[in-house]
């Protein structure tokens, strides 16, 4: 960002640092990928929405899914649509749910799933594997919908199953991917990927009309540009999934600590007495995902350290002896 900020370039994408940023994602998920830079993860989902749907569509999703439980109504008001919230299993949706909304094709008295979302990794912080995803993307397809999905943390999904980007985005079937950076590093900015050209072609007004067109776009692209050239987005993802491993090792020995969800990427789901909640608050920031039982997230990121972890251990456990 340092060197992108010496000198001048033309706005709006116009500069060497995006087009060397569309090389990039053009290398890592396939010759025929537009890829398009928003400001972040809910415009990015939003518009992208918009870009597969009509204002009498719908799209059908989990019900835990960012678009649906996190992003205050905006796929409804921005993109002017329907979600159809279905039932998810650890956070994942199968083939049956669109099976299940296909009755009302063709009349007029029902919204038209037109579009499917699938959260990888999943709000639960787990995994759906290459088959799962091809399975509903090929159901969504012969039902003539396409498949977005909200790839914020798909770069910790893929190191989980030692796969790479394009395995488990454009060789699924997956048609426009919302492609997470900030929770993979970069300083801001998040990046629409349409893998199936055939939808990108009103984009660039959507993405306009959206407020999501950056002037000086050269500052999200040369952060992408790192991140893609090489190994890092692994990297990075490979250290905030290995820290939540540390976290859920060490806390399984605290009495009345209790890891909920499958660890496969780097979120930590636990239940504890509700009365240790606040007192570990005031030190360490973090969720409360389900008021009723309680249960918690704790997430650690690209650059969580090992000693990050151990000293968060270590206040959980005085907090529980001192209860």
């Amino acid at each position: 960002m340092a060197e992108a900020n010496a000198g001048h370039c033309v706005a709006y994408g116009s500069d060497p640092y995006t087009e060397a940023a569309r090389e990039a994602f053009k290398d890592v998920f396939g010759p025929q990928t537009e890829p398009f830079f928003v400001f972040n993860g809910t415009g990015a989902n939003v518009s992208s929405l918009a870009a597969l749907t009509r204002s009498w569509n719908a799209a059908i999703c989990s019900d835990c899914a960012h678009i649906n439980v996190d992003e205050c109504g905006a796929p409804e008001r921005g993109a002017g649509i329907k979600l159809l919230a279905e039932r998810s299993v650890d956070g994942k949706i199968d083939p049956r749910a669109i099976e299940r909304h296909l009755h009302c094709l063709g009349s007029e008295h029902h919204s038209q799933p037109v579009a499917v979302s699938l959260t990888q990794a999943t709000e639960l912080g787990t995994v759906y594997t290459a088959k799962e995803i091809k399975d509903v993307a090929d159901r969504a397809h012969e039902a003539g919908m396409a498949v977005h999905m909200d790839g914020a943390r798909l770069a910790n999904a893929a190191e989980f199953l030692g796969l790479g980007l394009k395995e488990l985005t454009t060789d699924c079937g997956v048609d426009v991917l919302s492609f997470g950076g900030t929770k993979n590093g970069l300083m801001f900015g998040e990046a629409v990927v349409f893998l199936n050209p055939e939808h990108a072609e009103t984009f660039k007004y959507i993405r306009k009309q959206s407020m999501q067109l950056h002037s000086k776009m050269r500052y999200i692209a040369a952060q992408y540009v790192a991140l893609l050239s090489g190994d890092l987005w692994l990297e990075n993802a490979r250290n905030a999934n290995a820290m939540a491993r540390l976290l859920a090792k060490k806390i399984s020995s605290i009495p009345g600590v209790d890891v909920t969800r499958p660890v496969e990427t780097n979120g930590v789901f636990a239940t504890l007495a509700p009365e240790l909640i606040e007192p570990l608050r005031e030190q360490f920031f973090f969720y409360t995902w389900d008021e009723e039982l309680p249960e918690v997230r704790w997430m650690c990121s690209f650059d969580t350290t090992e000693e990050d972890v151990l000293g968060f251990v270590r206040t959980l456990a005085e907090v529980v002896a001192g209860q």
